[in-house]
């Protein structure tokens, strides 16, 4: 998909296009910046980008845009202990209050989409369990 010159992005000197893998970067940055988002969710391609040491940060995002319109869609994994529709509707705002701030694009949808819910890591071992250990790797 690519984003066609509106009226106003039409200068005397060229056009100004926004690709939509722009759009997704910072639908992502808005998106993990929201309290309670323990991370995204993103598919087997943007597994495969971290796993080659690149950042993905558009991983779990997708974008529909058009002249003046974009839709968003995230995949996200929520923090244990926050309240779900609380987490959503904080990322719905942020994603359009980023998105239209920076492209000047209306934002027409923001649907989150909770993939999983992230528990606290577990303590570290008590001394006496990293003893036991030991001893059974002899």
């Amino acid at each position: 998909m690519s984003t066609l010159a509106t009226d106003y992005e039409k200068t005397d000197i060229g056009t100004i296009q926004i690709a939509p893998e722009v759009i997704e970067v910072i639908a992502g940055l808005a998106t993990v910046e929201v309290q309670g988002v323990a991370g995204m969710s993103g598919g087997f391609a943007g597994g495969i980008a971290e796993l080659l040491g690149r950042k993905n940060l558009s991983k779990g995002v997708k974008v529909e845009v058009g002249q003046r319109e974009a839709a968003v869609d995230v995949s996200i994994v929520v923090e244990f202990g926050h309240r779900i529709p609380e987490v959503a509707s904080a990322i719905q705002r942020n994603v359009k209050q980023a998105i239209e701030s920076m492209t000047g694009l209306s934002v027409v949808e923001v649907n989150v989409h909770i993939h999983d819910v992230q528990f606290k890591a577990p303590d570290k071992q008590l001394p006496e369990e990293e003893d036991t250990a030991v001893q059974r790797v002899k």
